[in-house]
């Protein structure tokens, strides 16, 4: 099981809007010569958020950002932050549905403990639903980042993605909502 360091409630909540934010600082910050820092911020971000054990990940990072920086591939180094974060999500899901419990069963079972096999069944499919999100959006943010220009992916990624997203959550709860009333009938 992993473990992480624990965190104040404010610098989570600090580094979580920066997360979110990410969009709107690229978009005003990259025109005016703000990719290098931005690159440093991004690392600085990952790398603080990833467990103990994992530190060298955010190491090959840092490699792999300081080549594009170098290269003159900053505006695109800045622009893969979310294709990355879906992938890293997409990976995430799809190991929990080769290793089950799915990760969404297990955010299931923190408050049913005694999920039924039925919530097994639809957990497992919420987890694939999500694979699909991630992959179909993770697509569409790299197009943004190697053929639109920096408002269009600024929309995409600092809005739209997390208006899907949120659709996609609100829809989800609303279908739980139905088959957990279906099952507490039967």
């Amino acid at each position: 099981m992993l473990t992480r360091r624990s965190t104040p409630p404010t610098t989570t909540l600090l580094l979580g809007l920066l997360m979110l934010a990410w969009p709107l600082l690229v978009f005003f910050l990259l025109p005016q010569g703000g990719g290098v820092f931005l690159l440093a911020l991004g690392v600085a971000l990952v790398s603080w958020r990833l467990p103990p054990g994992y530190k060298r990940w955010g190491l090959l990072l840092a490699l792999i950002v300081s080549i594009l920086a170098l290269l003159g591939y900053v505006h695109l180094g800045v622009r893969a932050w979310p294709v990355l974060i879906n992938a890293a999500l997409f990976a995430l899901f799809a190991w929990s549905l080769r290793h089950p419990p799915s990760l969404i069963e297990r955010l299931a079972r923190r408050q049913e403990p005694d999920l039924p096999p039925s919530g097994v069944r639809y957990t497992r499919r919420v987890t694939q639903l999500w694979c699909g999100f991630f992959l179909v959006n993770g697509s569409i943010a790299l197009w943004t980042s190697l053929y639109a220009d920096l408002s269009t992916w600024a929309l995409y990624n600092g809005g739209i993605a997390y208006g899907l997203s949120g659709a996609l959550f609100a829809g989800e709860w609303c279908v739980r909502q139905r088959v957990r009333s279906r099952i507490a009938h039967d």
